[in-house]
Formats: C-alpha cells, structure tokens, sequence
C-alpha cells in the first residue's frame, strides 16, 4: 500500500506547485464571488414552487455557457473539500449557477440543512440585503 502512494506521489509531485497555486487562486477566487452571488440573490429566490423555462436561441447558449461555468465551480468545490478553500458553498454556487431538471429541489434542500440558511442571511447582512426567505418544504 505505502508502496502504491510512493508511486502515485512520484506521478504527482512535479505538478505540486500548480496544484497549490491553483488552489490558492480558487480559494481567493471564491472568497470573492461566493459573496457577491448570494448578495444579488433576490431575497425570493429559494420560494417559488417552480421555475418557468423559455427555450430562444440565445437562451440556449446561455444555458450552455452557464452549466460550463457550473461543472468548474463544482470540481474546484470538490477539491475545496480537501484543499484550502470554502468547498460547501462553492459546490452550492455550482449547483445554483447550473441548469438541470430538478436542480432547484436540490437547491432548496440544501438551504433547509441546518447552518446554511444561516450562513447565507450572514453573508447578506454584512451587505445591508435582507435575508432570504425560508424555502417551504416539498409537501407545502
């Protein structure tokens, strides 16, 4: 076994430093945008029962370029869980800037769990925005 992580570490260790820099980079990266995304939420968001969709060409590739957008925040979220970094609401940010069937069930699901409501309505206090509404639960 000690070994097989000699190996792999061999493999690895030349790509060190760009694993650090990216993570520090991604780290600060989040530090700023996790901020200003859950600032410009409006304070609804987490409420309405469903989402309306409207497909138009431009729409199309906004949809594209934003789950993209949403597939690296999600792997550097992922890493975060291991390397410096606020992983959790990176992996939220992601799942909120996607655009996939039942991706807002799950949002709202994550904003129940204890903690998170409470950490995003710190967030926006800091910027004088009110707090989010508590999402209703699936039944309601």
């Amino acid at each position: 076994m000690i070994e097989w992580f000699k190996s792999v570490f061999e493999i690895v260790q030349p790509f060190l430093p760009w694993m650090v820099s990216l993570s520090l980079l991604m780290a600060l990266a989040s530090m700023i945008a996790i901020p200003l995304l859950v600032v410009r939420m409006p304070a609804d968001y987490f409420t309405a029962k469903k989402r309306p969709r409207r497909w138009t060409g431009p729409r199309i590739v906004l949809y594209v370029v934003r789950n993209v957008i949403a597939v690296v925040l999600l792997v550097a979220g992922i890493a975060m869980l291991i390397l410096p970094g606020q992983g959790l609401l990176t992996i939220l940010i992601a799942i909120i800037t996607s655009d996939v069937p039942g991706k807002y069930d799950v949002e709202r699901w994550i904003v129940r769990q204890r903690g998170v409501l409470r950490a995003l309505n710190w967030i926006r206090s800091r910027y004088k925005k009110p707090q989010l509404e508590k999402p209703l639960e699936r039944s309601e």
